[in-house]
């Protein structure tokens, strides 16, 4: 039997108001088309690469006004959101990239602060250094029973590292969400043959939802928000530009690649 889910793939920009928004419509279209869940990218409600800017919109947990707004907007459409990620500031006032699990009622079902921290000088002249601001999370293998099986929660740049996805697999996730914002040169190299290798890795579904386009901050991102089965076959590619999808979760499928390729049952320790 299969599960409807949304996708939304955006062009978040520097405007918060504007954003939350834009996921409250999400929410409702996804609802309305019947998915029993929607995934948004990371940092869904704020882009920004100028800090000074965005500093006065990073707000605690409780007082996040794209937070509440998707939150309500999940209690009344009846429907799930894996809330990509939010920036979040943490009570020492440095700030968390923040993934969300909201259920049909409005609650927060599970939280996961993103573990790799994207420190980098591309080829391109780009150069990231999300360590200046954010604090990696130190909690793994964070997961959610929610309609789609048992969600797995990454972000981003998680996805290269193999480790988290193998623990993500042990624990018999179903599902792995990776919200993104990739830039454009290694979203051209790398994107899908990660995210199919992590569905492969870990024989489970990933649903990757994705920024997309020209920012109003200035960068630009990749998108291609993916849905890609067990077995590593894409069942969704969104391409370019902002836009919402549909895409199915056959928990069958999931049984019968676990069958065939029982990796996670045949892996033993290896020493150093």
């Amino acid at each position: 039997m299969s599960t409807p889910i949304a996708v939304l793939q955006t062009t978040t920009g520097i405007e918060p108001a504007a954003n939350a928004a834009a996921l409250r419509r999400a929410v409702q279209e996804a609802g309305a088309g019947g998915a029993a869940m929607l995934f948004t990218p990371e940092m869904s409600g704020l882009l920004d690469r100028d800090r000074a800017r965005a500093a006065p919109h990073i707000v605690a947990e409780s007082n996040d006004p794209t937070l509440a707004a998707v939150r309500a907007a999940a209690a009344e459409a009846k429907i799930w959101v894996a809330l990509g990620s939010l920036a979040i500031r943490r009570p020492d006032g440095r700030y968390a990239n923040r993934s969300f699990v909201i259920d049909e009622v409005g609650a927060i079902a599970a939280r996961y602060d993103k573990i790799h921290m994207f420190d980098v000088d591309l080829a391109s002249g780009e150069s990231w250094r999300e360590s200046a601001a954010y604090v990696p999370g130190n909690e793994i293998a964070v997961v959610a029973d929610t309609p789609v099986g048992r969600l797995g929660l990454s972000v981003c740049y998680d996805l290269r590292f193999p480790a988290l996805f193998e623990a993500l697999g042990q624990a018999r996730c179903d599902v792995i969400a990776v919200p993104a914002s990739f830039t454009v040169p290694t979203g051209r190299a790398h994107w899908h043959v990660l995210q199919r290798a992590r569905a492969i890795e870990a024989t489970a579904y990933v649903v990757a939802a994705a920024q997309s386009g020209e920012h109003a901050d200035g960068r630009r991102t990749f998108g291609h928000s993916l849905v890609v089965d067990p077995w590593g076959d894409v069942a969704l590619d969104m391409g370019e530009g902002a836009a919402l999808a549909f895409a199915a979760i056959d928990l069958a499928r999931i049984g019968e690649v676990r069958a065939q390729v029982p990796s996670l049952a045949n892996k033993r320790p290896i020493g150093v």
